[in-house]
């Protein structure tokens, strides 16, 4: 049987539609002849009316900046930064040796709190390299320094070991180096006490013949010690924590013997860069200081350059016969009316790239340029003046710039169109958090609360707050259980309900309470205060519980100790938080720098401790 139906007339049932079903098909097929494809690849074009005809046709003829830059001719005056002043303290000439944000970042790295070690690992690692400079001198003087500088061992007896004995992996940490290492902390600390202080100092069984070598090694170990981690003096600390950030000042001298001045008084992001730091003119010196009034560059720099276009991954490509890189997916772009940026950067990309050139020009770091002028001569020969994009008064919001210092001030200060590279580095990496505090308000209890969310340890590790907080008070609660003390009398209750003066908070909850400013009614600051630790049945009188972390412990281990303030704005109503950790980077000479530094964040809005006062609870029956 036919699978198909025949047709006699192929034609006359097409033209009346009597099988709609019909298909039919024309195909052409190219034969090749040759499997080179040079000759197809090359896009021969036979008329060259033709390309001229498609260029009047897509509009290359209208446009009227057909002319393109040819040749650039460019005058600079160049300043570098000569002066450095850390937080209003003394200025000092400005160092190119370290990065910059090493400089002003770096915080002390506390060996001590309270009297007692911190650092255990830090202590025992120079330990060790001490040890290791004087193998050469005696190895019997291992014994003898050890002995002199010992880790001791603690005694979980006593409460003035809390902060030991109370976490156990602590506690190990002390038992284990007990006896067996050398607290290199304790040698570093008498070494720099005073400067008629010796190594050997208070050491037996060290000959006199080597005093002069043991000298010798305390230098390197000293040495060793300053390039381990970058510590500020008490004249280099840019850190103002009554405001919770960096504050510091640069300047570089002008050729009409003036200084321009560079201020940062309110630095805490991630990075440092020319938008931290803002020009203010009111401020016309930073002080004198010897050597900081020659820059070693020219005063003034004249150069001449081919303009390049610029070019980025996925540019489209404006001429015939190229194809791009697809490297960017345009089409992809999900952009709504909001996202200024991402509209703005497409125009960029698609309309006007082919309309910028770069003129390439070196600098060193720490120069302050300021284009004198800019003449741009086309191909048709002519020379154009560019004046700078950004020039006009500093208020006015219509201005476009870019890289550009903010000016302080009155409204008619014209803009500052000056170029400042910063000797910062380039790439760093961060060490986990050291500490980690946040700043929250509580306005039931109607104060500030700084919770310690990551503490510290004596050993040189980190904990969570809320634990180390549980397991000092069990630890407390333990001893006083051991002590024999006999709890007094409970009275059982006659009424169902109880008077209670206030209730508990962790005591990783450090609380500020606003205080009014000296000499003033109306302004407030926050004052860094205390909770008793309560202890069921301890008829001593309450211990006030101290911060952990070095950031709320502001003036708690000075002599006499300081009172803390935290001023009011400094804590928003979202609250705060800070944290702190190592930085460690490379310096163009090769050098490693380690340092300490602090930043902060916006926290997450307001927080509740539950502390309350004079409050009446409800009494459990007695149990029959």
């Amino acid at each position: 049987m036919a699978s198909s139906l025949p047709i006699p007339e192929i034609s006359k049932a097409i033209q009346e539609r009597l099988f709609p079903t019909v298909t039919t098909w024309n195909r052409l097929e190219a034969r090749p002849r040759t499997i080179n494809f040079d000759r197809a690849l090359r896009a021969e074009v036979r008329d060259a009316l033709w390309m001229l005809t498609k260029q009047w046709q897509m509009g290359e003829y209208n446009g009227s900046d057909a002319g393109s830059p040819i040749f650039a001719k460019t005058q600079l005056d160049v300043t570098r930064l000569t002066k450095y002043c850390p937080a209003g303290l003394a200025p000092q000439l400005f160092e190119y040796n370290e990065p910059f944000d090493t400089r002003v970042e770096h915080r002390p790295v506390p060996l001590t709190q309270a009297g007692r070690p911190m650092a255990l690992d830090l202590r025992v690692a120079i330990g060790r390299y001490w040890l290791a400079l004087i193998q050469g001198i005696n190895p019997a003087y291992r014994a003898a320094f050890i002995t002199s500088y010992p880790i001791a061992k603690p005694d979980p007896t006593k409460p003035a070991d809390a902060d030991v004995c109370a976490i156990p992996t602590v506690w190990q940490s002390f038992a284990a180096f007990a006896g067996r290492a050398l607290d290199g902390g304790a040698l570093v600390a008498h070494l720099l006490a005073s400067q008629t202080n010796h190594v050997y100092d208070g050491v037996a069984g060290i000959a006199a013949g080597d005093f002069a070598a043991l000298d010798q090694c305390s230098t390197r170990l000293l040495a060793w010690f300053d390039r381990l981690i970058e510590q500020p003096a008490e004249s280099d600390d840019a850190w103002n924590p009554s405001q919770l950030e960096y504050q510091f000042a640069a300047s570089a001298p002008l050729p009409n013997n003036g200084e321009k001045v560079y201020l940062a008084d309110a630095y805490y992001q991630e990075e440092l860069d020319w938008y931290s730091m803002d020009i203010d003119p009111s401020v016309t010196t930073l002080g004198t200081v010897a050597g900081s009034g020659t820059t070693g560059l020219p005063a003034n720099t004249i150069g001449t350059t081919i303009p390049v276009p610029v070019s980025f991954s996925g540019m489209p490509n404006t001429r015939w016969w190229a194809f791009e890189d697809q490297k960017t997916n345009f089409g992809d772009i999900d952009a709504a009316t909001t996202d200024l940026a991402k509209l703005l950067f497409i125009e960029f990309a698609l309309v006007y790239s082919n309309d910028w050139f770069v003129i390439p020009i070196t600098l060193p770091s720490g120069s302050i340029a300021t284009a004198r002028g800019l003449v741009v001569t086309n191909v048709f020969g002519e020379r154009f003046l560019i004046n700078a994009a950004s020039a006009g008064a500093e208020s006015n919001w219509q201005h476009w710039s870019m890289f550009t210092v903010d000016v302080r001030g009155r409204t008619d200060i014209p803009a500052d169109t000056s170029l400042l590279l910063l000797p910062t580095a380039a790439k760093r990496i961060e060490s986990p958090l050291t500490e980690d505090v946040m700043l929250v308000r509580d306005e039931s209890s109607n104060m500030v609360w700084g919770i310690e969310t990551t503490v510290p340890l004596a050993n040189g590790d980190t904990t969570r707050g809320i634990e180390a907080a549980r397991q000092t008070l069990t630890y407390f609660e333990a001893l006083l259980a051991a002590s024999g003390v006999t709890p007094p009398a409970v009275i059982p209750p006659a009424a169902p309900i109880g008077y209670q003066v206030m209730s508990t908070v962790p005591e990783n909850w450090i609380p500020f309470i606003p205080v009014h400013v000296d000499g003033s009614n109306r302004e407030v600051q926050l004052q860094r205060a205390a909770l008793p630790r309560i202890l069921e049945g301890d008829p001593a009188p309450p211990v006030k519980v101290k911060p952990r972390t070095v950031l709320l412990r502001q003036g708690l281990d000075q002599t006499p100790p300081v009172t803390y303030f935290v001023f009011d704005e400094e804590v928003p109503r979202a609250g705060a938080r800070l944290m702190q950790a190592f930085e460690r980077t490379r310096w163009t000479d090769g050098r490693v720098f380690t340092w300490l530094r602090v930043r902060k964040q916006t926290g997450r809005g307001e927080g509740s401790s539950g502390l309350v006062f004079d409050e009446l609870v409800n009494v459990p029956p007695p149990a029959k």
